[in-house]
């Protein structure tokens, strides 16, 4: 029903406007609000009650009486239709309300059935909220009486919030006139000051209880006493008051009689009988000095814009045309300021003059700054990048009458990122897809169900030529590589270097095992011409090992694995070749984890035998030492040759356990035979590049009691070449400690001579293929020579492994080898027959048929 009397309904955002003025919104909990609360339910027989407040999109409860919710969403509050209906509300049983029975305060908690509200409203005519009592039961009895007392409680809760809001307001008041740091006085009707504050003790010196009673002249000066006087007679006998509601400037007096410029701001309160005037009086003597200065500030502040290092415009926000550019905006732009002022973007950017207005509308139809990054061509041709904080101004004729603009050149920021963008996606040496971008594609590929082929390129000789004349010749070599191999890119076909001289070929499209193979031979007749680079020609040849998707795998890593395997077999059958992935290789990749879990097993079994081939020293036909050889047994396979073994286990990472079981057996063994006799030890280059490899030694020698001098070790030529400076510094530690270090396989690498010199070697090993060849190849039997020379000179002796017919024995015998090593004396053996072995070689030495003799 209406209740009578009420005003009108106002208009909702005056009413919100209205509510957050009170500032009662989420406030603590007061008792009077709380005892009313109480009541209405207690009086009217229902067993809950709040003082609820419809706010913008919520109902929030000022006071709640037996309702454990402090608030609720605006669209279920029953109170809501109290606020927007302006008029009480009552519902006997919700169920049975067509309006209220799926509410969810009725289906759920706190499960209202019955309903009474009566609207609280404020002086101002707007509604604000209700008070409510509710019930978890039907009420079917609630008659005028009761409606008649819950609309008093609800004036009653209005009058609260009034003079709730009243004490407020009037507290703020008292402390804002307190706190200002301007001074505020007030006078009665005759000018008798009667109110001081204490910003006016400061600024005058005189205190409140000497300045109230004495008539306002008192801060007058002199000179203006008698305008003032008629002043305050004309105001008295009801004239006007032509200053009231203005701000003025004047001059003030202190108590110590010195004169400084004020603003006055004046107003009236009460009436005539009972009132007076109240000034808030700002000192404004830094303020006119300011001004004085106002022309100086003008010229800095035009210079300041003038030189911003960033470009700075102003543009009329109606006309679109620039008012104000700066210098900078001249050298940015390319064009003089007067060229731009007065014309608009499209005159001055006809390319992108519809995306800077597009730009300059956004900011102007929001009001809100905006940050935006635009590009152009200047009339010069060079394009640049630049970035603009866009705000509005207000002007003097109009609000938001011009759009100011801050831009800063980040052209170079752009062409840096781009630069790095081009980095994370393509190989800076060749200029090709990096790895990063070939599985990124693949995986994109593979995601949408593309068939496509992977093509495996191995650089066969690469290595080789990268050893002997260097990284810088090596990185020329990859680049030309990489410009040869960028030639096949076109729409379907990605080509990516991946490794240090790996690239990947990727294809798309429609057949693509033919096209794979096409592509393959002519990628095999490129790499296969000669690469003319530093005055040389390096022939490189590849091998290539191709896969499709989804037929040789479903995931990149498969893929790859099976072109590794593909290439492998290609490399097997002579290099130069293209193989594709077939189950036969998955088979011979599944044998081979097979044998990594049997060699794990036999590392950790320590099942590594340990036999032992002797070295003979040629002037006497004494064994100087005997090389410590790692032999494998396989249960089923029976015995696996080392250069399949040992690189498997380098492969898998059991080298360097390996390594320690060989190098303490060896020492355990070596001490065993008589003290002249030294043992040789490989060491593997994963193994000396693990950093641990002195420290290894070291306990070694100390757990079995072998001295230093009696060890060899023996490193490839190839391993010094390629980490010189962390070769060198263990094997300088190494040597220190006594034990001697020889270069094993000499002549197989590329410019090892030089580092002779750098460091002092014990001995020099030449490889077994110079020796194979010594009888029937000149140039062998030359690099022999040199090697047995350069030797001598470096008082370093020289050890020919691989001796194997009494014919090499006696060539390497006259051209100057110190030490002999080979099948002509004797197979490796266990070192359970080295005692025998060495009884017999006592009384036997060397001669044209050495070999008879020591059989």
């Amino acid at each position: 029903m209406l209740c009578s009397g009420h005003p009108t309904a106002l208009s909702e955002s005056a009413r919100l406007a209205a509510l957050a003025d009170l500032a009662i919104l989420d406030t603590e909990a007061e008792r009077e609000f709380d005892a009313i609360t109480r009541a209405a339910a207690s009086l009217l027989g229902v067993g809950r009650g709040t003082v609820s407040l419809i706010d913008q999109n919520r109902q929030w409860f000022k006071s709640r009486f037996r309702v454990d919710l402090t608030e609720t969403p605006r669209d279920v509050a029953f109170c809501d239709h109290v606020v927007t209906g302006r008029e009480t509300l009552i519902i006997p049983d919700a169920l049975e309300d067509e309006t209220f029975r799926d509410n969810p305060l009725v289906t759920g908690g706190p499960r209202i059935r019955f309903y009474a509200g009566a609207p609280i409203y404020l002086q101002s005519g707007h509604c604000v909220g209700s008070l409510c009592v509710l019930d978890e039961r039907p009420h079917l009895d609630f008659d005028d009486e009761k409606l008649r007392v819950l609309e008093e409680l609800a004036s009653v809760v209005s009058e609260l919030i009034e003079s709730r809001s009243a004490r407020s307001h009037a507290h703020i008041a008292g402390q804002v006139v307190a706190s200002t740091p301007d001074a505020v006085l007030a006078t009665n009707r005759s000018a008798e000051i009667v109110y001081w504050n204490e910003a006016a003790e400061r600024l005058f010196g005189w205190s409140a209880d000497e300045a109230r009673g004495q008539n306002v002249k008192l801060i007058i000066p002199v000179k203006f006493h008698k305008g003032h006087q008629n002043r305050v007679e004309a105001a008295a006998n009801g004239g006007p008051t032509r200053l009231v509601g203005k701000f003025i400037e004047l001059e003030a007096r202190r108590k110590d009689h010195s004169i400084f410029p004020v603003e006055l701001s004046l107003a009236q309160w009460g009436d005539k009988a009972r009132g007076g005037f109240a000034a808030v009086i700002r000192d404004v003597t830094e303020r006119k000095a300011l001004q004085a200065d106002r022309d100086s500030n003008k010229k800095f502040l035009d210079a300041v814009v003038k030189n911003l290092p960033s470009m700075l415009f102003v543009k009329d926000t109606q006309t679109h045309r620039y008012l104000l550019v700066n210098r900078r905006a001249e050298e940015l732009i390319g064009r003089s300021a007067k060229s731009m002022i007065g014309r608009d973007d499209f005159e001055i950017f006809p390319s992108r003059g519809r995306v800077f207005r597009r730009n300059d509308l956004k900011v102007i139809k929001s009001g809100k700054p905006e940050l935006t990054e635009s590009e152009f061509e200047r009339d010069d041709g060079r394009r640049v990048n630049i970035r603009t904080t866009r705000v509005l101004l207000d002007g003097p004729d109009r609000p938001n009458q011009y759009l100011l603009g801050l831009s800063e050149d980040v052209t170079e920021i752009r062409q840096s990122e781009a630069q790095r963008w081009k980095l994370a996606r393509y190989d800076t040496l060749t200029g090709l897809l990096n790895r990063a971008s070939f599985f990124d594609i693949t995986e994109k590929l593979i995601a949408k169900k593309t068939r496509f082929a992977i093509l495996n390129i191995d650089l066969d000789r690469f290595k080789s030529v990268n050893d002997q004349f260097g990284h810088v010749t090596g990185d020329e070599v990859l680049k030309l590589i990489g410009d040869r191999l960028a030639s096949f890119t076109d729409d379907q076909t990605h080509v990516a270097r991946i490794g240090g001289d790996e690239f990947v070929v990727l294809l798309t499209g429609q057949g693509l095992r033919a096209r794979s193979r096409e592509i393959s031979e002519q990628l095999i007749e490129e790499m296969s011409a000669p690469i003319p680079v530093g005055g040389i020609s390096a022939y490189i040849g590849a091998s290539i090992g191709g896969v499709v998707y989804p037929d040789d795998g479903d995931c990149v890593e498969t893929l790859r694995q099976h072109a590794d395997l593909a290439m492998y077999r290609a490399k097997l059958e002579g290099k130069r070749e293209a193989c594709f992935f077939d189950d036969r290789m998955d088979a011979a990749e599944r044998s081979r984890r097979k044998l990594e879990t049997s060699l794990r097993s036999a590392v950790e079994g320590n099942l590594i035998e340990v036999v032992y081939q002797p070295i003979i020293q040629v002037s006497t036909g004494d064994i100087t030492s005997f090389e410590a050889l790692a032999r494998w047994n396989q249960p089923e396979r029976g015995p696996v040759p080392p250069d399949v073994f040992i690189p498997l286990a380098e492969d898998c990472g059991l080298i360097d356990e390996m390594g320690q079981q060989v190098l303490r057996r060896a020492c355990a063994d070596a001490l065993q035979w008589p003290s002249h006799i030294k043992v040789a030890i490989n060491l593997s280059p994963r193994q000396f590049l693990s950093g641990k490899l002195v420290e290894t030694v070291q306990t070694v020698l100390e757990d079995t009691g072998l001295p230093a001098d009696r060890l060899h070790l023996e490193i490839t030529e190839n391993l010094v070449i390629q980490n010189a400076d962390e070769a060198f510094s263990q094997l300088e530690m190494l040597k220190h400690k006594g034990i001697q270090i020889s270069v094993d396989d000499f002549g197989v690498g590329y410019s090892s001579l030089g580092y002779f010199q750098t460091f002092g070697f014990n001995k020099v090993k030449i490889d077994k293929s110079f020796i194979a060849e010594i009888e029937s190849s000149q140039a062998a039997k030359a690099i022999v020579m040199a090697v047995v020379g350069l030797a001598r000179q470096l008082s370093i002796a020289v050890v020919a492994e691989g001796v194997e017919t009494p014919q090499q024995y006696q060539t390497l015998s006259e051209l100057g080898c110190s030490q002999l090593q080979g099948y002509l004396f004797s197979p490796p053996i266990p070192v359970d027959r080295i005692d025998s072995f060495l009884r017999r070689q006592q009384n036997e030495l060397p001669t044209g048929n050495v070999s008879e003799s020591i059989q």
